[in-house]
């Protein structure tokens, strides 16, 4: 299923690609004038990065790319030359000169003539830039999962609002068409009360490419900064196994499947329950964690969490869905952007009525929205309170699992209660000289 959705998003991009190419230069006439424009510096090139995120605001006539930041100097070349491709005008050849361009993500944030920064990097990468360029007075678009502990959430979430920024959570389900009408029907009451709700997400992991076995050290490759883009993460030796994708099958840097598809679907149950600015009272679960290798997230789970309102949420491995389970029927996407499935063919054409819930979306997308918002001034569909929100569900049910027993929850002071051992895995020590 990940192949699925990476082409799905692909084939996204492609879209929207496709769609600058054929405006030509009709496109480049209706661009607004340059005070007009978001100008937009880059931190993190990797695939999805370029692929999804370059590609889509590429393509946006109100958004100007003026910096590129990454580690690895072949993929910072190779994102400039994308964009000179793209901005070259009236047959002339395509430079780089005019793209500014930086291992280090703190040159992007200090620049003036950046408004906002769109951050792609490993998970572990995302809060320091992000809280740097709010207090730099940029907005921030970052990708999910948002943070790598509770702990880095909260600072995350309180930086944004004492600095009133827009903040966009790059999560794309709340922009797709059968994830909104799923939980816009449930706030309603077309089930009736709410009582469960079930997310799978994808078990074991994938591995992309083929690394060594046995994941031994390596000389880091010349263009690689790997000390920085090791940054706040522990010390530890190069291997490209430990690098680029496959980075998030290690606790270090990331939280496996259970953070990367967990960040979509749970935010997803969380907007369906009404929850997405607090959270459950307990959770509890069991999972596997492969004892030997460099790769240690875990393989298999299933998570109980428990809300004050009486509904249960049970996160498992498995095939990527969702269900909604009332009192008086059920709603479910069985699949990655599957259409919208119900237990009574009635409830899919059931209308909202005028005075009821209406929930945002952007069919635009989280690109989209995110310069709509700067416009604006408006916060998101996903600000950082909930895309903070929404992942702290997949670090306490890492936490729950860890520790092989059920922990109770406060959803408001974000505390396992009268449990001292548990509260000590919300945080970790930062590598020097790296701090929030």
């Amino acid at each position: 299923m990940r192949l699925n959705r990476r082409r799905f998003l692909c084939d996204l991009a492609g879209a929207a690609a496709g769609v600058t190419l054929l405006r030509g230069a009709s496109a480049a006439a209706a661009r607004p004038p340059a005070s007009g424009r978001v100008a937009l510096g880059f931190i993190g090139l990797g695939d999805h990065g370029v692929g999804v995120n370059l590609a889509t605001f590429l393509g946006q006539p109100d958004a100007q790319i003026v910096a590129l930041c990454d580690v690895d100097a072949g993929r910072l070349q190779g994102a400039a030359e994308r964009v000179a491709k793209q901005y070259a005008q009236g047959g002339a050849p395509a430079s780089t000169a005019g793209i500014f361009t930086t291992p280090d993500w703190r040159e992007v944030v200090a620049r003036d003539d950046v408004d906002a920064v769109v951050i792609s990097t490993p998970d572990h990468w995302h809060v320091l830039p992000a809280v740097a360029a709010a207090r730099a007075g940029k907005d921030v678009f970052c990708e999910k999962p948002l943070t790598l502990t509770v702990c880095e959430g909260r600072i995350l979430s309180d930086t944004m609002r004492r600095y009133a920024r827009v903040f966009q959570t790059a999560s794309e389900n709340r922009s797709m068409a059968s994830f909104h009408r799923a939980a816009e029907l449930v706030r309603n009451g077309r089930i009736g009360r709410l009582l469960r709700i079930r997310t799978e997400l994808p078990g074991g992991r994938g591995i992309a490419g083929t690394p060594g076995a046995n994941h031994a050290p390596e000389p880091v490759p010349p263009g690689f900064d790997f000390d920085m883009w090791l940054g706040q993460a522990p010390e530890a030796y190069y291997t490209p196994a430990r690098c680029h994708f496959n980075f998030r099958w290690i606790l270090d840097y990331s939280g496996g499947m259970l953070t990367d598809w967990g960040a979509h679907l749970n935010d997803i149950a969380q907007w369906g329950n009404d929850s997405e600015l607090s959270g459950p009272i307990s959770v509890e679960g069991r999972g596997y964690f492969p004892p030997d290798g460099l790769y240690n997230t875990a393989t298999q789970w299933e998570i109980t969490y428990e809300y004050a309102n009486g509904v249960t949420l049970v996160c498992a491995s498995g095939t990527p869905s969702i269900r909604f389970e009332g009192t008086d029927g059920w709603l479910e996407v069985s699949d990655w952007g599957a259409p919208l499935r119900a237990s009574n063919a009635d409830l899919l054409a059931a209308p909202i009525l005028p005075g009821e819930i209406r929930l945002r979306t952007n069919r635009g997308r989280e690109q989209r929205e995110f310069l709509d918002c700067i416009h604006s001034r408006r916060p998101t569909y996903a600000p950082a309170e909930i895309g903070h929100r929404s992942i702290t569900l997949s670090h306490i049910g890492n936490i729950a699992m860890f520790l092989g027993r059920k922990l109770r929850w406060d959803p408001a002071a974000e505390r396992f209660a009268g449990d001292d051992q548990a509260n000590r895995l919300l945080s970790r020590t930062m590598r020097a000289p790296w701090v929030l």
